[in-house]
C-alpha cells in the first residue's frame, strides 16, 4: 500500500527550526516511524534518523554532557530520535541540546510510556512543541480511496478499526488485530510503575468495551475488575495516557438536574475495542451497532479536530430524568450538540437543552451525512 500522508505532517514541519524540541507522541504501531522518516527524506544531507531501540544509540544520549552529544551529532541540523523514551533521562539530554545548540532541531517520538514516565515534561517546560499521532482517520484515507470506496468500506472500519497495519493487510486483518492488542496494548501499561494486576487491567478494559456509549461508574467497574475505586481511577488515567481510551465528562452549567459525576469512556480505535471482547462479527450479527457507531464517529471527530489544530471542549449531556445528547462541542462560547445514530433519519431535539442554552444547536449525525462531520 502506498504511503498515506498524515494530516499532522504539515503542522509538524511548520514548527521546525524555531528553537523548540518537537515531540510526537502516540500509541505503538500508529505510524510514528513512517511519519518521521517522511520528514527525514526532505533533509537528505542535513538530518540523521536514530532508533533508540539500539543499545549504542541509547548509550550515546544517556547521562552525557552537551559537548559529548554535539560531538556525536556532528553537523547535522535535524536529529530524529525514534522511541526516545528508551533513553535514560532523555528529558535532560534534550534540554541540554535545546539550551546549548538551538540551531539543532530535534524530533523525538515516543509511545505512551514516553509520556507516562514523565521524562520530558519538567525538563522541557517551555522548550517543546507536542503533537499526537492517532490511528488513521477517514480524512487521511481519502488520499487513497474515493468517497464511494470509503462508504463501502465503512463497516470494515467499524469492526476492524483504523490501525495502519490492519488497513494495509485486509487478508490477515483479524489475526493481526488480535496480535496487536495482545502484543502492544498491555506492554506499556504493565511496565508503568510495575503494575502487577494484568488480569485486573484486562477485566477493566473488557468492562469499558462493553459500556461504550453509556455512563460509567468507577464503583461498578471496581466490583467487576476486583480492585478498589482508586485503583480503577488510576488505571483509567494510565489507559488514557497510553492512547487506548479517552473520556467525555458531563456538561453542566445551569440545571440542577444535570449529571455532574458520571463520565463516558470511549476507545480511540473500535477495532481494539472489538478485539478486547472477541467480537469481530459483521454488523448484521451484532447487538451493539449503535454504540459502536457512536464510538467510531466521536473518535473520528476527535482526530479531525486535533489533526486540524481546532480547539474545542467536548462533553456529553444528560439529565437525571434521562434527556440526553450524545456529544457536545463548545468553542467560542457556542454550544453544538450532536445526536449520533446509525439508522435514524429523524430525532427529537431536546427542548430543555435548547431553552437552557440559547444560541445552541443540535444536529443528527448518521451514516448518510457523517462525511462533513469527520472529513
Amino acid at each position: 500500500m502506498q504511503i498515506i500522508k498524515r494530516k499532522i505532517q504539515e503542522i509538524v514541519e511548520k514548527s521546525l527550526f524555531k528553537g523548540k524540541i518537537v515531540v510526537i507522541l502516540g500509541a505503538r504501531q500508529v505510524g510514528k516511524t513512517t511519519l518521521v522518516k517522511e520528514i527525514h527524506k526532505k533533509y537528505p544531507d542535513d538530518s540523521i534518523y536514530l532508533n533508540c531501540d539500539e543499545p549504542d544509540i541509547r548509550s550515546a544520549f544517556s547521562d552525557k554532557t552537551s559537548t559529548e552529544i554535539k560531538a556525536y551529532l556532528g553537523n547535522k541540523k535535524l536529529v530524529i530520535l525514534d522511541e526516545a523514551q528508551r533513553v535514560k533521562n532523555i528529558g535532560l539530554s534534550l534540554k541540554l541540546i535545546a539550551d546549548n545548540y538551538p540551531q539543532i532541531q530535534v524530533i523525538a517520538t515516543g509511545s505512551s510510556s514516553f509520556d507516562l514516565a514523565n521524562e520530558i515534561n519538567e525538563p522541557l517546560t517551555g522548550r517543546k512543541y507536542e503533537f499526537y499521532l492517532y490511528p488513521f482517520s477517514l480524512a487521511e484515507l481519502t488520499a487513497i480511496y474515493s468517497n464511494l470506496e470509503i462508504n463501502r468500506l465503512l463497516e470494515h472500519r467499524l469492526i476492524l478499526g483504523m490501525y495502519p497495519e490492519i488497513i494495509s493487510d485486509s487478508q490477515e486483518a483479524d489475526s493481526k488485530l488480535k496480535i496487536l492488542v495482545k502484543s502492544y496494548l498491555y506492554k506499556d501499561i504493565l511496565q508503568f510503575q510495575n503494575i502487577k494486576h494484568a488480569e485486573a487491567i484486562e477485566k477493566l478494559l473488557q468492562a469499558l468495551a462493553l459500556q461504550i456509549g453509556s455512563e460509567v461508574s468507577y464503583n461498578e467497574l471496581a466490583q467487576t475488575a476486583g480492585i478498589d475505586r482508586n485503583t480503577v481511577a488510576s488505571y483509567i488515567q494510565i489507559l488514557e495516557k497510553a492512547f487506548v481510551v479517552f473520556r467525555l465528562n458531563p456538561f453542566s452549567r445551569n440545571l440542577r438536574n444535570e449529571l455532574k459525576k458520571l463520565r463516558k469512556i470511549y476507545f480511540y480505535d473500535t477495532g481494539v475495542r472489538n478485539a478486547l471482547i472477541n467480537n469481530l462479527n459483521p454488523l448484521q450479527l451484532r447487538q451493539d451497532v449503535g454504540a459502536l457507531w457512536e464510538n467510531f464517529i466521536i473518535s473520528e471527530r476527535l482526530k479531525y479536530t486535533r489533526n486540524n489544530g481546532l480547539d474545542k471542549n467536548t462533553y456529553f449531556w444528560r439529565t437525571k430524568q434521562g434527556q440526553e445528547i450524545d456529544y457536545l462541542e463548545e468553542a467560542g462560547g457556542k454550544l453544538s450538540g450532536f445526536e449520533i445514530k446509525w439508522t435514524e433519519n429523524k430525532f427529537k431535539k431536546s427542548k430543555l437543552f435548547l431553552e437552557s442554552y440559547p444560541g445552541s444547536e443540535i444536529t443528527l449525525i448518521n451514516r448518510h451525512n457523517y462525511w462533513d462531520f469527520v472529513i
